[in-house]
């Protein structure tokens, strides 16, 4: 459904992307995942029309974004950036307003999707009363009319609690799930990207570090939390036992390694051990592998 093909995107003569490339396939929830500053609302941006490529090309449903905006775009309904109103207009006359600017409004058509973001009670009332929750269900709403064929949200549950995180979540879910819509959904929360998304792209730096499915985050080998002083005889005998840390206190040994022979091992070497409890691999430790981050010295 979507397409990107090297993207390269310069800001004051340094590079915000590289090279970016990856698919977004029809039907699914696709998650564009890296930290703050990583280039995920850039690259969407020259999605959508509203910041130019220095190089490469985004097609749409096969339209290219570059040379046949209008008719790519067509498809698109997103959320980008902080939604802007007017204040001082009701929810419903900034639905009007705003949809009217790029196509017909449809009052049925947009009756029915008020009612399904759960605004019927309010859309009638000014968006400055509106709090930050309504204005992204009103968000929602736009980016609805008319029905489009993919929806991009860029960090569209920042400063949501967790109700309404959870509300917007499932919403989207259902989305994909009774209508087929193809979704992209920037984001640097982890938990919000494996809850939601069924593959997810992962950019650090402007590079595209991963793609592929969230399974393929997953990773159910058994690693190991282990205390022990001093820090020197612990890390040497993690080193030579092959472990693999994950974070300042957890490590994660090769399946042939035997817990007790590590912490006999410790012992032996005239090493404190205060605790050792196992623990999976969580999708932030894998994350953080792909984006090249270390926590430990």
């Amino acid at each position: 459904m979507l397409r990107i093909e090297k993207l390269e995107k310069r800001f004051a003569g340094k590079k915000a992307l590289k090279g970016i490339s990856f698919e977004v396939k029809r039907g699914v929830i696709h998650g564009l995942l890296g930290h703050n500053g990583a280039g995920k609302s850039t690259t969407l941006g020259i999605v959508l029309a509203m910041i130019s490529a220095d190089g490469g090309e985004v097609f749409i449903d096969d339209v290219s974004v570059q040379k046949e905006e209008a008719k790519a775009l067509r498809k698109v309904g997103a959320i980008f950036e902080a939604p802007s109103f007017y204040d001082y207009m009701s929810g419903w006359e900034n639905l009007k307003i705003l949809v009217g600017l790029s196509g017909k409004f449809d009052r049925d058509q947009a009756l029915d999707i008020v009612e399904r973001v759960g605004l019927n009670d309010r859309i009638h009332s000014k968006v400055g009363a509106y709090s930050h929750g309504m204005r992204q269900r009103l968000a929602l709403a736009q980016a609805l009319l008319p029905e489009p064929e993919i929806l991009l949200l860029d960090e569209p549950t920042d400063g949501l609690d967790p109700e309404g995180i959870k509300w917007f979540r499932d919403f989207i879910v259902n989305l994909r799930d009774e209508r087929g819509m193809t979704v992209l959904f920037n984001s640097h929360l982890l938990s919000e990207v494996e809850l939601m998304c069924d593959r997810v792209s992962i950019i650090r730096e402007g590079e595209l570090v991963f793609e592929g499915d969230v399974n393929d985050l997953r990773d159910d080998r058994l690693g190991f939390k282990i205390s022990a002083e001093p820090i020197d005889v612990l890390k040497s005998v993690v080193n030579e036992f092959g472990g693999q840390w994950l974070t300042k206190s957890r490590c994660l040994f090769p399946p042939k390694h035997q817990v007790a022979n590590v912490v006999e091992r410790l012992v032996s070497a005239g090493a404190k051990v205060h605790e050792v409890t196992p623990v999976r691999r969580s999708l932030e430790d894998v994350y953080l592998e792909f984006s090249k981050k270390s926590l430990c010295s």
